[in-house]
C-alpha cells in the first residue's frame, strides 16, 4: 500500500517551524565568534537596509576613556562586574516600584541591552524579553565581561542621526576623540543612553547635567566598579 504523501499544509508547516528553529538558533551560533569578530547591531543593520545614515567606527576598550565604561556601569548596571548576565534583584525592584504607582522601567542589565541590540528589536514587548533572557545568559558564558562591554560601547547609539558607538557619539558631543574625554563628558554621554534622540550631549538640557553630575559622583565614590572593563595585567 502506498505511503500517503503529507498534505501541502502539514509540508508548510514543518517548513515555518524548521526556518524559525534556524532563527531562533542563529544568534547562539554566531555569539561566540564575537570574540574576534567586531559585530555590528540591528539597528545599524536596518538603517542600512533603509538607506539611512550610519556613522561607527569600531574602537578598542584600551582607546576609550576609562571614565566612560565607568560612567555607562552607574549609569545603567551598577552590577556589571558581578551579575551574570541579568540582575534579578534589579528587576523585583523596578517591579516593586511599578506596583507601587511608579513606570515599570530599567532593570535590563548591559548585557540585556547588548543581546537586544545585537539580535532583536526595540520597543516593549514580552516575547523579545522572553527571548533576551537566555541571549543575554548565553552572552555572559561565551563573553569575557571585558569583551561585552567593548562590544557594548561601539554599537549603542549615540547620536540623533545615525551615531553608533563611543566614538561617533564623542566626535558628534564634542569634537574629539573616545580616547579624549574627560569625567564631565563621559557622563554626559552615559545619560542620553536612554534615548539619544530626545535628549543630547551636544546640547545638554538641565535634565542630563542633572544626570551626568550624579553619575560622575558615582563614579568617582565607587571607582572599584571598573575592576571587570580594565586592560589585564601583563
Amino acid at each position: 500500500m502506498a505511503r500517503a504523501k503529507p498534505s501541502p499544509l502539514r509540508r508548510a508547516v514543518v517548513t515555518v517551524i524548521a526556518v524559525a528553529l534556524v532563527v531562533l538558533a542563529l544568534p547562539y551560533l554566531i555569539a561566540p565568534l564575537y570574540r574576534i569578530v567586531d559585530p555590528v547591531s540591528m539597528p545599524m543593520l536596518w538603517r542600512r537596509l533603509t538607506g539611512a545614515r550610519v556613522e561607527r567606527i569600531f574602537v578598542p576598550l584600551d582607546r576609550i576613556a576609562p571614565a566612560l565604561p565607568l560612567s555607562v556601569i552607574v549609569a545603567e548596571d551598577g552590577q556589571f562586574c558581578h551579575n551574570r548576565g541579568i540582575d534579578f534583584a534589579a528587576m523585583r525592584e523596578a517591579w516593586e516600584k511599578a506596583d507601587e504607582g511608579g513606570e515599570l522601567r530599567g532593570a535590563s542589565t548591559l548585557t540585556q541591552q547588548t543581546a537586544k541590540n545585537l539580535f532583536l528589536w526595540n520597543g516593549r514587548s514580552v516575547v523579545r524579553k522572553v527571548l533576551e533572557f537566555p541571549l543575554a545568559v548565553w552572552l555572559y558564558l561565551v563573553l569575557p565581561k571585558r569583551r561585552l562591554m567593548e562590544i557594548y560601547l561601539n554599537i549603542a547609539e549615540w547620536g540623533p542621526n545615525g551615531e553608533f558607538g563611543a566614538e561617533a557619539g564623542a566626535r558628534f558631543a564634542f569634537g574629539r576623540s573616545a580616547h579624549d574625554l574627560n569625567p564631565a563628558e563621559a557622563a554626559e554621554l552615559a545619560a542620553i543612553l536612554p534615548n539619544p534622540v530626545e535628549r543630547s550631549a551636544r546640547t545638554p538640557s538641565s535634565l542630563v547635567y542633572r544626570l551626568a553630575a550624579l553619575y560622575q559622583r558615582r563614579a568617582d565614590a565607587h571607582p572599584g566598579w571598573g575592576f571587570c572593563v580594565r586592560a589585564p595585567k601583563a
